[in-house]
Order: C-alpha cells, then sequence, then structure tokens
C-alpha cells in the first residue's frame, strides 16, 4: 500500500475509533450469520465467497449462511446489507464493481462509504487485455502504435456500460491517448465469444477465463492489469512492468457490514477473516481461480475504498458514462 492510501488509513482509523459504539461483541455471534453475495449463484464471486464462509463458520462456532442477491447490477444485495442491524449478523462481500462503480454510473439507494463498515479485504483478481490473433500487435507497445496510427479505432468488448472490464479500456484509452472503441454485450460470455470469432479486436477479460484461449491459441495476451503478474499467465507483463501504472485495475472484494457496527465485533470478524486467508490451501484455492487473497485492516480497506471512488470517479466523468 502507497503512502497516500496509508496516510488515509490512519486517517480512517482514527475517524472509525471515534464513530464505533461502545457496544461489546459479548458472546458474538450466538446465531447464524448471514453473508449476502449480490451476485447470481455459480460465478467467481459465488465460489469465493463460500470457500471464505465455511472456514469462517468453523472459527465462529456459528453456520455462515450465503445468500445470493443478484440485481440491479448488484444495488439489490448491497442495499438490503445496508438496511440490517449493524450487530455483525449480516455482512456483505462487496468489491469495485457493487460498492464503487455501480455507485458513480447508476443511481442506488446506499451511499457506499457512509451505509458501510469496512472489515477486510479478501482478494484481488487481474484482467487481462487480449486481442484477436489476426490483430498485427505481437505486444502491448505495438498495440498502442497501432491504436494510434489505424484510421478505424480499436474495438474493444466489455460485458455492458459501467462494468469493471469497460472502465478498463477507458482508463488506458486516456493513460496511453489512444483512440478505442467500446462495443458492450449483456455479460462477458457473449463478449469473448465475439472477440473468439474475430468480431472485435480486443477485450479487457478476467485472467481466469481467458488464460486457456491464450494458451490453445485463440486470444494473444498482452498485458495484466494488475501490480502483479499472474501465476496463470506468468509470462505476461503488467502494465507496471510495460511502463503504464496509470493503467492499473484491480478487480478487489471484501467484507463490509452495516454502518455502526461494535468495534468488537469488526474486529472480530476481522481477525477470523484474515487469519483464513492465510492459510495456504485457502491461498492455493483462490489462486486456481485466477484470484490473490488479499486480507487486510478495516482501516485499509475504507481507504481502498475511498481511493478508488476517487479515480474512477474521473475515469466516469471522462468517458461520459453514468446518471445525469
Amino acid at each position: 500500500m502507497n503512502r497516500t492510501l496509508c496516510m488515509k488509513a490512519l486517517i480512517g482509523a482514527a475517524g472509525a475509533c471515534l464513530a464505533w459504539p461502545a457496544a461489546q461483541a459479548g458472546d458474538f455471534p450466538d446465531r447464524p450469520v448471514h453473508f449476502i453475495v449480490p451476485f447470481a449463484p455459480g460465478g467467481t464471486a459465488d465460489v469465493l465467497t463460500r470457500a471464505l464462509s465455511q472456514k469462517l463458520g468453523q472459527r465462529l462456532g456459528q453456520p455462515v449462511i450465503v445468500e445470493n442477491r443478484p440485481g440491479a447490477s448488484t444495488a439489490i444485495g448491497v442495499k438490503h446489507a445496508a438496511a440490517a442491524a449493524p450487530d455483525g449478523y449480516t455482512i456483505l462481500y462487496g468489491g469495485v464493481s457493487s460498492q464503487v462503480m455501480n455507485p458513480l454510473i447508476n443511481r442506488v439507494d446506499f451511499d457506499p462509504v457512509r451505509d458501510f463498515t469496512p472489515i477486510s479485504l479478501v482478494n484481488s483478481l487481474p484482467l487481462v487485455l487480449v486481442v484477436h490473433p489476426s490483430l498485427p500487435a505481437s505486444d502491448f507497445a505495438q498495440f498502442v502504435a497501432l491504436a494510434q496510427s489505424r484510421p478505424k479505432p480499436i474495438t474493444y468488448a466489455s460485458a455492458g456500460a459501467g462494468t469493471s472490464n469497460h472502465l478498463a479500456g477507458e482508463l488506458l484509452k486516456s493513460a496511453a491517448r489512444i483512440p478505442l472503441l467500446h462495443v458492450p454485450y449483456k455479460s462477458s460470455a457473449p463478449a469473448l465469444n465475439d472477440l473468439l470469432g474475430g468480431h472485435v479486436d480486443a477485450m479487457f477479460d478476467l485472467v481466469l477465463t481467458s488464460a486457456p484461449q491464450a494458451k490453445l491459441g485463440k486470444v494473444r495476451p498482452l498485458a495484466i492489469t494488475s501490480a502483479q503478474r499472474s501465476p496463470l499467465l506468468p509470462d505476461v507483463p503488467t502494465l507496471r512492468e510495460l511502463g503504464m501504472p496509470e493503467g492499473e485495475v484491480d478487480v478487489w472484494t471484501g467484507v463490509f457490514g452495516p454502518a455502526g457496527m461494535p468495534r468488537a465485533v469488526v474486529e472480530r470478524l476481522n481477525r477470523e477473516i484474515v487469519s483464513i486467508l492465510q492459510l495456504p490451501e485457502v491461498q492455493q484455492q483462490f489462486a486456481s481461480l485466477g484470484a490473490m487473497a488479499a486480507p487486510s485492516t478495516p482501516a485499509e480497506l475504507g481507504a481502498l475504498l475511498e481511493a478508488e471512488l476517487a479515480k474512477w470517479k474521473r475515469v466516469v466523468r471522462e468517458a461520459r458514462i453514468g446518471a445525469d
């Protein structure tokens, strides 16, 4: 974490100490904990949540029940968590898409900072810039040069307007000062299918889904968007290595609770989650899904949230997308 985030974390921690009520954890938990997932069952987020919830239940001595509440670009599940009693018995698996991008782009009935208590960062999922093999760009430098010289802009697919792979493209446009044409789809699957068919030139995709296609030669990976290389594509350099750290994108997720949770409850949940994420078998399970386990303090997660809101607010404004 850089100096700016560390300073924000210290400020956030001081504010949190003032805001947390004096209530103690007591016998927490003495009944099941509900873990809200604002995504549909079966996806990467759902699988990661269930892996975490199983071990969290063992450590807490109570069942941790995963509740999938998808809809409205994650807003349905997030709003449900925000409205719950702040006692630790309802927690949220939220991240950059639910706590940052959706609130910046769409009208939502919650404030991502004011209405939540950060508990711990959980994981980071990198994206990879992949292109169709027919595109005459064998590396990232050639991709940028081609985009600058080509009469028609390079097209890139996404899972829809305002999604992480859409905004990753908008961020790259700004950072590299190149023209790119966004082609939105209803989800990542049809977007990737059209890339495989050569109907679009490029896509920012999760490493997990594009790595198998890259190994088969059906797409060409050019750059990883996170600060570290992915073990699923170890030979693909990061944007930081390529001299463009301002284009970095992490699809991060964390655990949040409703605003006003007792400090002792937050500390208990954070302690257990951090311990779980440090287990080698959990780290290996996450890595097999293309994710990196990334435990944090509550203050660090709060600082990350604020930094990401500021970063993506600028991208959304420059791209002229979002609610009026």
